[in-house]
């Protein structure tokens, strides 16, 4: 998107200049509520605490408001000076079943939950993008959906959005969106993505394998399933790297193996269970295929049978590629050039932005959140039960949201 010759470029657009300090003089106020989501998590689909954390938040605001009535979801809607197009901004707001140990003055005060993907921060920093565009609306030819959106963590939250109506909250078609994602593990403040997909398709499957119980000091009067489920591990590694390209690629994890009572007997059935995870949907439906495939036949050789199970998960994340290449410019422009680096490879974890995208030109992004005095790669990641985030790069998620809302809606 490169600009024409003699044609304005980002840095000669007023609306854009300034929005990192007023992020900036917003920041008590995103770090006041972001403790407040951490130390009270919820899971799923139902977070009452979290809905009414944001309503009080955006009080005062003039906007258009609506809850969920299939998950607690709360949709913001800010209507600018001028009609115009609608541009949506996401943040997720539940987090994991997990204990914290991060030894912050504001962990987690309920037991076994845990805001450790940052949820919490995206909640934050979309409620002050709210007040700053507020503040700026007469620049805004257009609507704003502000998504503030329950059930990421594996529930399809997106999804009962968007069968909601969370597109045409604005009256207007979503000409773009927008979703930030704090990561622990990248330099604090910048903010990188690429084009097409930037994370992967997340399939849960569940394999059991039937035999015949017997003794275990008589093997040759049952059918030990034990040995055809541990050959089908080492098949289905073999399947992947050898029917599937590299360049577009499969990874297929076992994660369980269950099987037995005790030492001495040989069990009727042992299961495994796994995930697998794709950039396209096309390998995502053949690997699908493969599976059992593969474990009938390595069943058979054993004289047993199996069963086959899938849970379908969040399709694969794909960025616009001319969105993707905007929120970089935007990102150098606002934030400063190293602010804005573009991502090499793609990630094989899920988002069910996917959705959205699916739908509406856009592109998820993620925003560094390092903390200070830790190389990158050696803070504790997303979903360990000790990370922490940097907050100071708070502002330049808000900055980003903002600057995106503007430029789209000029």
């Amino acid at each position: 998107m490169t600009p024409a010759a003699g044609a304005p470029t980002l840095t000669d657009d007023p609306r854009l200049a300034g929005l990192l300090e007023a992020a900036r003089a917003l920041q008590p106020r995103t770090v006041a509520l972001r403790r407040q989501l951490h130390k009270h998590p919820e899971l799923g689909l139902r977070l009452p605490r979290s809905q009414a954390a944001v309503l009080h938040a955006l009080e005062g605001l003039d906007l258009q408001i609506t809850k969920g009535e299939s998950c607690d979801s709360v949709v913001a809607v800010l209507g600018g000076a001028q009609p115009g197009p609608s541009v949506l901004l996401r943040g997720d707001m539940d987090a994991l079943s997990m204990p914290e140990d991060s030894g912050l003055a504001f962990a987690s005060e309920e037991p076994g939950v845990m805001h450790a993907c940052g949820h919490d921060t995206h909640t934050a920093m979309l409620v002050s993008a709210a007040r700053l565009l507020h503040s700026r609306r007469e620049a805004l030819s257009g609507r704003v959906i502000f998504m503030f959106q329950p059930g990421e963590e594996g529930h399809h939250g997106a999804r009962f959005m968007l069968e909601e109506g969370v597109l045409d909250a604005g009256g207007r078609a979503v000409e773009r969106a927008l979703a930030l994602h704090i990561t622990a593990t990248a330099t604090s403040g910048v903010i990188t993505c690429r084009p097409g997909p930037i994370m992967a398709s997340a399939d849960a499957w569940t394999v059991t394998v039937t035999g015949r119980g017997g003794h275990g000091a008589m093997p040759f009067h049952a059918v030990d399933p034990v040995p055809a489920a541990a050959a089908m591990v080492g098949a289905l590694q073999t399947m992947v790297t050898r029917r599937f390209s590299v360049f577009d690629p499969a990874v297929l994890t076992v994660g369980r193996i269950t099987a037995g009572t005790t030492s001495n007997v040989i069990p009727e059935t042992a299961e495994l269970e796994g995930t697998v995870r794709t950039m396209s949907d096309a390998v995502r439906k053949q690997v699908l295929a493969e599976i059992p495939k593969v474990c009938e036949h390595m069943a058979a050789a054993h004289g047993c049978t199996v069963s086959f199970d899938v849970k379908t998960g969040y399709p694969p994340t794909r960025n616009d590629d001319d969105v993707a290449a905007r929120v970089l410019e935007l990102a150098s422009s606002v934030l400063g050039s190293r602010f804005g680096p573009p991502m090499a490879d793609p990630l094989m974890a899920a988002e069910d932005f996917s959705y959205v995208l699916q739908k509406v030109p856009g592109t998820l992004a993620f925003l560094g959140a390092c903390p200070p005095g830790v190389e990158p790669d050696e803070a504790p990641p997303n979903h360990s039960n000790r990370v922490h985030f940097d907050e100071s790069a708070f502002a330049h998620g808000v900055a980003m949201y903002a600057a995106f809302a503007l430029d789209a809606l000029r």
